[in-house]
């Protein structure tokens, strides 16, 4: 592949002063502080209450400083109209640690947060009422830790390391935002996005695929259907190669030798670079020789933005993916 004469005037200013202070004082009595609707809104909805894997999680009122820490934590929060303090960058985007879709939300650059490895103190120090890690690896010492500094959003149960869906992200984080009812209309939003992308290729439907990373040093990895990725695919119709979900489970990928690389072949399959170029792809003889490249069935996503796009798992991120993308799974899909 390649988002107011005289007294008169002294008058007219003195009534012009006194104007102004009942018009002032008019609004101060209508609204705290000159409290927007909107603002009074999104106050009432407080405190919340949100359910995830480690339990009830309170928000007593309407955070004003939030970290997002989880896989793309910080867009969710951008697309339901807040701006992180604290940035955890899981794609190496640089800048303000969010894709190109969603970096222009933010009016004042965050402050960068690691990733696995968390700097509590870092985190401290940004003095946050909430703290989103959505999409992680649910430790349970990291979410004890965190939630000693604020009140902490972790992953839903029932979840494997950094499995949080989408919508689960959404429901999640607009809850905690005091913004559920945002967070369901943007759901419904990607989901029509998904839905009218489909009826436009409606050959992707029940087709099978396999979705593999090439890591570097010979080193590839297939998604497995709990994978953002997978996800993706699924909101296109189409359903993880049996095959490959048998190979591991308890994660969102499992590492494939090269010798095995035909495991990946399904009636579409997708792959592209975390480490080394598309070029390593293009020129890796066991690759090409897999049915899926024979039979005309192999993308090769050699785009960064796009990988990023793809692998995001955010709203913002899977709505531009699904532009670039869409259009060239349909070409290369096997016929029914």
């Amino acid at each position: 592949m390649r988002s107011g004469l005289g007294n008169v005037r002294r008058l007219g200013g003195l009534l012009s002063v006194l104007l102004l202070a009942t018009a002032l004082s008019a609004c101060g009595q209508g609204g705290s502080s000159g409290e927007s609707t909107e603002e009074a809104a999104d106050n009432a909805a407080f405190p919340v209450t949100v359910s995830t894997k480690f339990g009830e999680v309170t928000v007593p009122e309407k955070p004003e400083r939030v970290v997002a820490l989880g896989w793309s934590d910080a867009e969710t929060a951008l697309d339901l109209g807040v701006q992180p303090v604290g940035v955890s960058d899981w794609l190496d985007f640089g800048g303000n640690g969010v894709g190109p879709w969603a970096a222009g939300e933010f009016t004042a650059s965050p402050e960068m947060l690691g990733t696995n490895e968390v700097d509590y103190e870092k985190v401290a120090s940004l003095e946050p009422d909430l703290i989103l890690n959505t999409r992680s690896d649910g430790s349970r010492e990291k979410h004890q830790t965190l939630s000693k500094i604020a009140p902490t959003i972790a992953p839903p149960a029932d979840t494997v390391p950094y499995g949080t869906s989408w919508r689960q992200q959404l429901d999640l984080v607009s809850k905690a935002l005091g913004k559920s009812d945002a967070g369901q209309a943007r759901i419904a939003e990607v989901e029509r996005a998904f839905s009218e992308t489909l009826s436009q290729h409606p050959q992707l439907r029940d087709k099978t695929v396999g979705v593999g990373a090439y890591y570097g040093s010979d080193q590839y990895g297939a998604y497995l259907t709990g994978d953002s990725r997978v996800r993706f695919m699924r909101e296109l119709g189409m359903t993880n190669k049996p095959e490959i979900d048998e190979l591991g489970s308890g994660s969102f990928y499992v590492d494939i030798s090269r010798e095995r690389l035909d495991v990946l072949s399904a009636d579409l399959t997708v792959v592209f670079a975390i480490n080394g170029s598309p070029r390593q792809l293009w020129q890796d003889q066991l690759l090409n020789r897999t049915s899926a490249a024979r039979e005309g069935r192999l993308v090769i996503l050699d785009d960064p933005e796009v990988v990023n796009a793809f692998s995001s798992g955010s709203a913002s991120g899977m709505e531009y993916a699904l532009q670039q993308v869409a259009p060239v799974f349909a070409e290369h899909v096997a016929d029914s």
